[in-house]
This record gives structure tokens, sequence and C-alpha cells, in this order.
């Protein structure tokens, strides 16, 4: 758990992954806010968006957050397709299928981070969606064949438990 103070620390894992699947549980208190980095760099944000009747904004829980320009404007950002958070205090989850950027042999980046697929409290929230470049407050750090998993400790507690991760082929 992170806190009660805002901006708390990131847990950073040493590990560096490409292409994974993860799956991660979550406890998020009323209001509070935070996210779950693949690559450092591309968030799925926790969010307290219980309740919500919409329409749902890429901020809301389960929402892939918006991307920042080199001027630090943001842009893009996918909602979830539906508010699939459970009340404050209660344990939730998400299981993502990521796909790492790829990168031909000189460096230069031939396809985009894809989220395949991000179930949140059993229901589909997205799939196949791309992210072009790193979302709002990413580690920083370059977009790369691997990077590692951060979880975000911002903006109120959060409490993690039951990561489990595999790497695909």
């Amino acid at each position: 758990m992170n806190g009660i103070e805002t901006h708390t620390t990131n847990l950073v894992a040493d590990r560096k992954f490409g292409d994974l699947e993860l799956y991660v549980e979550f406890l998020v208190s009323k209001e509070s806010n935070s996210g779950v980095y693949l690559h450092g760099l591309y968030e799925v944000q926790i969010f307290d968006s219980y309740g919500n009747p919409g329409p749902l904004r890429y901020s809301d829980g389960g929402g892939i957050y918006e991307q920042v320009d080199k001027n630090n404007k943001g842009f893009g950002g996918t909602p979830p397709r539906v508010n699939a958070c459970r009340r404050p205090g209660e344990w939730q989850y998400y299981h993502i299928w990521f796909r790492a950027p790829r990168f031909d042999a000189t460096g230069k980046k031939t396809s985009d981070a894809k989220f395949e697929k991000v179930v949140y409290n059993g229901q589909v929230v997205h799939e196949n969606v791309t992210s072009g470049s790193p979302t709002r407050s990413a580690l920083e750090l370059s977009e790369a064949p691997v990077n590692p998993i951060m979880l975000q400790g911002d903006h109120g507690p959060v409490a993690f438990r039951n990561i489990y991760f595999r790497p695909l082929s």
C-alpha cells in the first residue's frame, strides 16, 4: 500500500518485459487515483469511478490514459467500454494482454504498443487499442522492445496484491 499522502513512491519492477500477460489486484479508496503502466509508459487508469453513469472518459477507472506530445499537451486516450468499477475499499483486478512496440534492426519503430485485451473485474473494457506514444506521468524511458512494469503511487491510497505475469512469445 502506498499510504495516505499523495504522490508517494511508484513501484517499478527490476525485470523488463516485452509482450506480456499481466494480472494485478488493487484496492483503491474513495476518490483515489493510480495506474498500471505497461513498459512503464502506457497507463491503464486506476480511479474511483464507482457509480459514474457516464459518459466515461479516459481518466475513469479502466481507461487508457491520454498521451502527451513534446510540449506536454495531452491528446487521445481511450475510455473503457463500460464502468466495471467496484465500490471504493473493495478488491478489484485487471487482466491485461499487452503487445510491446516493434522496432526494425536500425531501431526505428515499426509498430505501436497495443493493449490486445483489458479485462476489468470480469468485463472486457478494451480490445486492440494502440498507444502511439507514452501516456502522461510515464517513466522517463524511451520506447523499446522491453521495459519494466510500474505501479503508480499517486493521488491517495492504493494497495496492490496478487500480481502475476507471463511473458508472451
